[in-house]
């Protein structure tokens, strides 16, 4: 489960410092999670098995409109924490479907055909996924003080539930406070969806062939451009990640609750899909000059956003 495991970079169970709370008779409405999105919306054939009666119960309860996605994954996780549980959708002993609340999600799109393109939010898994990397990645002291089981419990939790994909993978990945640069490389500047009245939004979709083909692409252009192989490394993982879904799939980019961060003016004005779509043709050009501008104009937007975490 490499791509569920290094693509959720966030703990899903975090709590913003921004509660929902009455002060003097009003409700301050809490942001969504600062977390951006990329999902792949299957077509419902290409779920079965276990899976497919999972994706069907939660089709039969109602989809989930995409803009409350990410408030709705920090309640589950929010209530998981308070019932002394490592991760939503199980009890005390990890099994899940103990809180009815934790039941899958997922997102609906109508398809070409007529048929429903579905994308699981997946997010028993890709909790387990973050507590993983959190063992992984933490100093003992913190491991011992944060989790609700013993490490050792916790670990087994975890694994157990990310083997729940078996042969497949997590339709969503996640990335805090920032959009990774390389995500835009998937998607056309001129498809971008803005919509600024009700609850904010920005995405973009496009058809699982031709992320895949920009993909490989940008990650053949950075690699012959760029001394440095990140991009080129997060553009390979991605390729590979979308390779493991129907063809006929929807690939999603979701500025999800980053949105909260950015003003009605500075979304109308970016431009971060035009800049990296430039920064490739540059690198194609052989123009590294043009290539670093563009990202330092990228670098410099984000790096406005991703520094309000200091203030929240």
């Amino acid at each position: 489960m490499r791509t569920a495991r290094r693509a959720t970079w966030h703990r899903l169970g975090a709590v913003s410092t921004l509660t929902r709370r009455a002060r003097t008779g009003s409700i301050i409405i809490v942001p969504a999670p600062f977390l951006c999105y990329l999902r792949v919306y299957e077509p419902l054939r290409a779920f079965e098995g276990a899976s497919g009666t999972r994706v069907r119960a939660a089709l039969a309860r109602g989809p989930l409109p995409p803009e409350r996605a990410g408030s709705h994954e920090r309640e589950v996780c929010l209530r998981a924490q308070l019932g002394a549980r490592l991760l939503p959708g199980g009890g005390r002993n990890g099994r899940p479907g103990a809180d009815h609340f934790g039941d899958p999600q997922v997102l609906v799109l109508g398809g070409a055909s007529g048929d429903p393109l579905v994308c699981p939010l997946d997010t028993r898994v890709r909790a387990a996924a973050a507590v993983l990397s959190f063992l992984d990645g933490e100093a003992p002291v913190l491991r011992g003080s944060a989790l609700p089981v013993p490490e050792s419990a916790a670990r087994r939790e975890a694994e157990a539930a990310v083997a729940e994909l078996g042969d497949g993978a997590a339709h969503v990945v996640s990335a805090g406070w920032t959009v990774p640069l390389p995500w835009f490389a998937l998607v056309d500047p001129e498809e971008r969806q803005l919509r600024l009245d009700g609850r904010r939004r920005v995405w973009w979709r496009v058809p699982m062939g031709r992320a895949r083909a920009r993909a490989a692409q940008a990650e053949r252009i950075v690699r012959r451009g760029l001394d440095d192989s990140g991009p080129a490394d997060v553009l390979a993982e991605t390729g590979t990640w979308l390779a493991r879904f129907d063809r006929s799939s929807v690939v999603e980019l979701d500025y999800g609750g980053l949105v909260d961060l950015v003003d009605d003016e500075a979304l109308r004005n970016d431009d971060s899909a035009d800049q990296v779509r430039d920064a490739l043709q540059a690198l194609r050009e052989g123009d590294t000059d043009g290539a670093r501008a563009s990202y330092d104009r990228l670098r410099e937007f984000w790096a406005v956003v991703a520094g309000k975490q200091r203030s929240c």
